[in-house]
């Protein structure tokens, strides 16, 4: 949509980190002018007042809510709390005080998390309440889909033009390869190029690898949600994925490939595997935004390898 962002204010929550950095560089080319990336030592946005401070200086007419406080699953249950608090406190501040300001449109970045543990495959939007998430991540994904119903509630109320997004598991360059606190892409990749550089012959890895997960490209996400707010005004959720699910074993591996790791892979079958199965219907999205992935997953895998070689350090 030509023109879209011209003249407007964007303020992107999450601007500097790995979703929101791709966003950014993405509204600078659609022709932004103005696009601001509050940081955290600067807005706490979970504190209501430095929200009201960041609405008072930027003034803007959109905002991107990609800010939040995720992990793996290993960080999702040490933090149970916090995400829960830190992840409704952010959507609550910012979506009232931008209702309060007359805010133009507001895009909710939500989480597939947030779906019921045993969602029939495909996941459909409108199978979102039919259950509780799954133990390890539920508090964060409650309080993500919370904000759906907010956004819904105002939209109803006080016409508030809030959209709301669920974007799959996603990866790419620029990603966080913490093991303490990464997904399991960025996790099996920092294994395997560490394994390689201290002459290891095997890895680790969390469950019993026969779970599944679908994987979308950090820059087919970010596109999808551009043309979300660009085109899209509706009280619905869409999904935003690929529509095609590989196992953890089966990943791992290709990794493996991918990196050169010739060694061992070896399954701690006492640590969680998580959900089930993760693979989206992706019908709406396509229907609604005209979104449609566009990366394959090896070859966004092997993009993904090759930053983490040049900018990782173990």
């Amino acid at each position: 949509m030509a023109g879209f962002w011209s003249g407007k204010k964007v303020v992107v929550t999450g601007g500097a980190g790995f979703v929101g950095s791709v966003v950014c560089d993405k509204l600078k080319a659609r022709g932004a002018e103005t696009v601001i990336v509050p940081r955290r030592k600067d807005y706490d946005l979970t504190d209501v007042s430095a929200v009201r401070q960041l609405y008072d200086s930027a003034a803007p007419d959109i905002v991107l809510h990609l800010a939040a406080e995720v992990g793996g699953i290993g960080a999702n249950m040490a933090n149970p709390g916090r995400y829960f608090y830190a992840n409704m406190a952010m959507g609550l501040n910012l979506i009232e005080e931008g209702r309060k300001r007359g805010l133009k449109k507001f895009v909710q970045v939500g989480t597939i998390c947030a779906y019921p543990k045993f969602t029939p495959v495909p996941f459909k939007e409108e199978d979102l309440w039919n259950g509780y998430p799954e133990e390890t991540n539920a508090p964060y994904g409650v309080a993500k889909k919370a904000l759906l119903v907010m956004l819904q509630s105002y939209r109803q109320q006080y016409g508030f033009n809030g959209i709301y997004l669920l974007p799959v598991n996603l990866y790419g360059p620029r990603d966080n390869f913490d093991l303490n606190t990464s997904h399991v892409i960025p996790a099996l990749i920092r294994k395997c190029l560490a394994a390689q550089r201290n002459g290891e012959n095997r890895i680790v890895c969390w469950g019993s690898g026969k779970v599944s997960r679908e994987f979308l490209y950090v820059d087919d996400c970010a596109e999808g949600l551009l043309l979300a707010a660009e085109s899209y005004d509706g009280p619905e959720p869409v999904n935003l994925g690929t529509g095609r699910e590989i196992s953890i074993k089966d990943l791992a591996e290709l990794i493996a490939r991918l990196t050169g790791f010739k060694g061992s892979i070896e399954w701690d079958a006492a640590k969680p595997d998580g959900q089930p199965r993760r693979c989206l219907s992706v019908e709406r999205a396509e229907r609604l935004l005209g979104f449609k992935a566009r990366m394959p997953l090896e070859q966004g895998l092997q993009a993904t390898i090759e930053w983490a070689r040049g900018n990782l350090k173990f």
